[in-house]
C-alpha cells in the first residue's frame, strides 16, 4: 500500500487517520532517512489517539511515553537511532511490557525492534526532491489483514 503526500499537513492527516485505528499492543515501526517525516507522521498517530504531551523527536533521551487520551491508549515513542543496533540498551528498556497497554512506535527500529512482537506495521517514508512525502505500508501478522481495512487517505 502506497501514499503520497504532498505537505507536511498531509503527512499530519495520515499519521491521525492511523493513530484512530491503533490499539493496545500495537507496533508500527518507522523507517526512512532523516528528514522523511518520521516524526511529524508520529505527531499525526499521538493527536490520532488523542494522547498528551507534546511530540518530538526523542533522540536524546530515547523513549518518551505519552499518557492515554479519550482512546485510553498510551503511546510510547521511541528513537532507536542512538541504539546503534545495541539489542542490550533496547532490552532496557522493558518495552515488551510497555507494548502490553500501549501502541509503541519506533523511529529507525527496522532490523532491530521487530523482536518485540510477530505483529507489526513498518511505515517506509521517503522525502523526494520535490518534498512529496512517499509512504509504504510494510504489513506483518495481524496486520496483513488490518490493513486493507484501515480508512487512512487524509
Amino acid at each position: 500500500m502506497n501514499f503520497a503526500f504532498p505537505t507536511p499537513d498531509s503527512t499530519l492527516a495520515f499519521g491521525r487517520a492511523l493513530g484512530r485505528s491503533l490499539r493496545a499492543g500495537d507496533l508500527v515501526l518507522l523507517a526512512g532517512p532523516l528528514g522523511a517525516g518520521k516524526t511529524t507522521l508520529t505527531r499525526g498517530i499521538a493527536d490520532g489517539l488523542g494522547v498528551g504531551g507534546r511530540v518530538s523527536s526523542p533522540t536524546f533521551v530515547i523513549a518518551r511515553v505519552h499518557p492515554a487520551g479519550e482512546a485510553g491508549v498510551a503511546l510510547v515513542h521511541v528513537d532507536a537511532y542512538r541504539l546503534g543496533g545495541d539489542l542490550s540498551q533496547l532490552d532496557d528498556l522493558d518495552l515488551d511490557t510497555e507494548l502490553e497497554r500501549s501502541a509503541l512506535v519506533v523511529e529507525w527500529g527496522e532490523g532491530v525492534a521487530e523482536r518485540l512482537s510477530d505483529d507489526y506495521l513498518v511505515v517506509r517514508l521517503d522525502r523526494r526532491e520535490d518534498d512529496v512525502r512517499v509512504v509504504t505500508l510494510e504489513p506483518h501478522g495481524t496486520w496483513t489483514s488490518r490493513t486493507p481495512d484501515l480508512r487512512l487517505a487524509p
